[in-house]
């Protein structure tokens, strides 16, 4: 039987469970060939979950840490590469987390080597995956802040994306740390980017932050409804009901529903809650953008001002809250805001 074809690039892997060890060994050869071949050869065998679960409890974690600050640019990237594949799985992200990597991935961040900082913020947002992750980047989050705002425009999408989307699953634990790094202000720039991945990911990222009051009202302040507005038209499902969830989150405090109301928000809300999903994964996608469009349309029934426009069109909400076939949750939203304009008086004040 003729043999495996030889690849110069890999280094030889040794049989069954000598694989991980004999591999990690190479490692700490001075060439850094060896150590690239070597690397090679683990990002391939570390796609089954045995060889993670091997390496992991083989204690070879240590000699990352090391590699993490080798002085070959190329050989820091493939380790950060390495360190992704083993955070696919969930014994890989705790013991990442209980082997105190989070300051040495940090550093990485400002890394030469753009490999090296996309390969970082990969490992950082599967961390987030398990809330303990999310609970450990939060120290990290004004870093996170400083590099999106450093480099927004240097940085490839990808990267931005990622970092987005680390941010929002951090902020979802507590967005306080976002909120006092200017959050709101940065991801404002970034809802009319021209990529809809960075679109989806700001608007999701902003309405995690809006949720607290704090969020809510620097939303108000720094002019984000008005962008919101228009991104309520936009040609993606999510970014329309992202941009909706953050309406719905403003509008319970008495400035949001003033300047919702100054933008003329109601009728555009009311379009989006008669829009139907022709197709069950179209009606699935659009089921959050008709639930917060109805809360956000509730929150404004409570000044007297969107009470009196939204009476007017009771007819289209009674036929989504009374339908037979609608879907249970919305129908139940829509039954509150039927509730609420018919019934709950306001005690808002003039708005």
């Amino acid at each position: 039987m003729a043999g495996s074809p030889y690849d110069p690039s890999r280094a030889p892997v040794a049989y069954g469970r000598r694989a991980v060890p004999q591999l990690f060994s190479e490692l700490q050869q001075q060439e850094a060939p060896r150590r690239m071949r070597a690397l090679a050869s683990l990002c391939d065998l570390l796609r089954d979950p045995e060889r993670i679960s091997c390496t992991v409890s083989g204690g070879f974690l240590e000699q990352l840490k090391v590699l993490l600050k080798d002085e070959d640019s190329i050989v820091r990237a493939k380790t950060c590469e390495l360190i992704h594949l083993l955070t696919a799985h969930r014994i890989g992200r705790q013991a990442l987390l209980s082997s105190s990597f989070l300051p040495h991935l940090s550093e990485l961040m400002d890394d030469s080597s753009s490999s090296c900082r996309r390969n970082v913020q990969r490992v950082l947002n599967r961390l987030t995956l398990m809330p303990a992750g999310a609970e450990a980047l939060l120290t990290l989050v004004p870093k996170l802040m400083l590099k999106l705002r450093e480099e927004e425009e240097e940085e490839e999408e990808d990267v931005q994306v990622l970092l987005l989307s680390t941010l929002s699953s951090c902020s979802c634990l507590d967005p306080l740390p976002a909120l006092a790094s200017d959050g709101v202000s940065l991801l404002l720039h970034k809802l009319s980017d021209s990529s809809t991945d960075i679109r989806r990911e700001a608007t999701a990222a902003l309405m995690v932050l809006s949720v607290c009051e704090d969020g809510m009202r620097q939303v108000c302040e720094e002019e984000v409804l008005p962008v919101l507005v228009d991104l309520l038209r936009d040609e993606d499902v999510e970014v329309q009901a992202n941009a909706a969830g953050v309406i719905m989150y403003a509008a319970i405090i008495n400035e949001g529903k003033r300047q919702c109301l100054e933008l003329d928000v109601i009728p555009i809300l009311l379009s989006l809650v008669s829009q139907d999903g022709e197709e069950e994964k179209d009606k699935e996608r659009k089921k959050a953008l008709v639930m917060y469009s109805l809360r956000a349309l509730t929150a404004l029934a409570e000044a007297p001002q969107g009470r009196c426009l939204l009476l007017e069109q009771l007819p289209l909400l009674g036929r989504r809250s009374e339908a037979a076939e609608e879907d249970q949750d919305i129908r139940r939203n829509a039954q509150n805001a039927v509730r609420v304009i018919t019934w709950t008086p306001c005690n808002t004040g003039d708005l």
